[in-house]
């Protein structure tokens, strides 16, 4: 028994907009479905009326329309609803239009020529989508960054600890340790201790010191003097003058190098150093905040990690969790970084469907908060609306994967299916098996034990396939 397609969506509206009547008669008809209300106009100017007037989930337009081009249309209605899905259709179609038709925020762009084999897919397709973009918008009310305006952001109880720790060391200036996985905001944390601080209206300055080379670390930290070396053309203040009587973050302090690890120690002790190449001692007042990924016992072990440096920064400790332990927090620094992109980038405000929040809260964030942050850009600049769906998301193999290709695969079934409607031999399902074992015993080389991975079963049930359909002596394989 062959398994259909899903049928589309019932109860919605679809406006036809094309200067071509046949086209437009043909499009109604192979529209024409239960609960489905299909409008048609050749203009342009009377399909923007109509869709003011009927709203409907989704206008496909030929960009050759008058009085003014598809693409004209479909500026002047997604102006008046950022959400409206419109397909634009051509019979060319030239690269400069693809892209203003996507940068406009097309649902997609399609040649006639494609229409007659996934033309009801591609609508069916923008159909569902607009379906749950307007149950997203039915849904709870998301933050706004003016609600929630915190630098760090999260409820779950891990973080509530770390909160409770920022609280308690912001008054003193104590160093303080800050661990943790790339990515968990380390520099949040430390810039909140800094915020909370008595040391708040001085300077705060932070150095990854693993992103200089060694060479130049030191320089960087403590200055230098004219001439102190090849190129030194100037007197350069260091980091530790610049925070003066404010704090210093020295993020990935594991990966700095133990020749310098002295003098930070020497700071710490006495409050003082000299420039590179200078002799007068310099007194600082400076709070440390150091963080790394490294586990420091370790390094301190393999004598990569100078023990008496380590006691010294370890004073206090602020273990940040990584995101998958607090996947409570995930809803919440998605919608921050939704608003906060929106607003940085001048976009329109977005909001995530409920179906998306699934998508990112079943995700492992091997990334953490930092590729959360970087999935949520990437969603926004990309997005077709302001509603962001889980096709919106890039994740793994997802964020390569565009609409074109999905729908491929919608093709390649609707394919499948014809073939076996046009032949009357073929049983869909034992012709499929067979069609996808031969593949997979061509394409490992006749590995079983990797064809039988590939195609997600045991060995066992792929000999016994291959007995069944006398694979193995058509392919002479053993």
């Amino acid at each position: 028994m062959c398994i259909l397609p899903d049928p589309m969506p019932k109860g919605q509206t679809v406006l036809v907009v094309d200067p071509d009547t046949d086209f437009l008669a043909w499009a109604v008809k192979q529209l024409t479905v239960a609960d489905l209300r299909v409008l048609s106009t050749t203009h342009a100017d009377e399909a923007q009326k109509i869709a003011q007037r009927e709203h409907p989930d989704l206008i496909v337009t030929d960009t050759h329309v008058q009085p003014f081009s598809g693409l004209e249309l479909l500026t002047r209605i997604r102006e008046r609803d950022p959400s409206a899905s419109v397909l634009l259709i051509s019979q060319f179609s030239t690269t400069q239009t693809v892209i203003e038709a996507m940068k406009l925020g097309a649902f997609d762009f399609v040649t006639k020529d494609k229409l007659p084999f996934n033309f009801k897919m591609v609508v069916d397709s923008a159909l569902k989508e607009q379906a749950q973009m307007r149950a997203a918008k039915a849904s709870r009310p998301q933050l706004t960054v003016e609600q929630h305006n915190d630098s760090i952001v999260g409820q779950s109880d891990p973080m509530q600890q770390v909160f409770k720790l920022v609280g308690r060391v912001a008054g003193s200036d104590a160093p303080v340790m800050i661990t943790g996985e790339s990515g968990t905001g380390k520099e949040l944390v430390a810039r909140a201790i800094h915020h909370y601080s008595p040391r708040n209206n001085n300077t705060f300055v932070a150095i990854n010191c693993a992103a200089i080379p060694e060479q130049l670390l030191e320089s960087e930290l403590f200055g230098h003097e004219k001439g102190a070396f090849t190129g030194a053309a100037t007197q350069r203040e260091g980091r530790f003058e610049q925070s003066d009587g404010g704090t210093l973050f020295l993020d990935e302090i594991g990966d700095m190098p133990l020749s310098l690890q002295g003098k930070i120690l020497r700071v710490l002790q006495n409050g003082e150093f000299s420039r590179v190449g200078g002799n007068t001692t310099i007194k600082t007042d400076v709070r440390i905040i150091a963080a790394t990924n490294k586990q420091l016992e370790t390094e301190v072990a393999d004598k990569h990690f100078r023990e008496d440096l380590f006691y010294r920064l370890n004073v206090v400790r602020i273990q940040l969790p990584p995101l998958r332990a607090r996947v409570e927090d995930i809803r919440l620094l998605a919608e921050y970084f939704v608003q906060r992109v929106a607003t940085e980038k001048r976009l329109p405000k977005f909001k995530l469907s409920e179906d998306a929040i699934r998508v990112l809260e079943a995700h492992n964030w091997p990334g953490n908060v930092r590729e959360l942050e970087n999935t949520i850009q990437r969603a926004c600049l990309l997005a077709t609306s302001d509603i962001l769906l889980p096709k919106d998301i890039p994740l793994g193999a997802n964020a390569a994967e565009s609409p074109a290709t999905a729908l491929t695969k919608d093709a390649a079934i609707e394919v499948l299916l014809r073939a076996a409607q046009a032949d009357a031999s073929i049983e869909l399902i034992p012709w499929l098996e067979r069609e996808f074992t031969v593949h997979a015993m061509r394409e490992t080389k006749g590995n079983q034990v990797q064809a039988a991975k590939l195609l997600g079963m045991t060995r066992a049930t792929l000999r016994k396939r291959l007995e069944r359909f006398g694979i193995i002596r058509e392919l002479n394989i053993q």
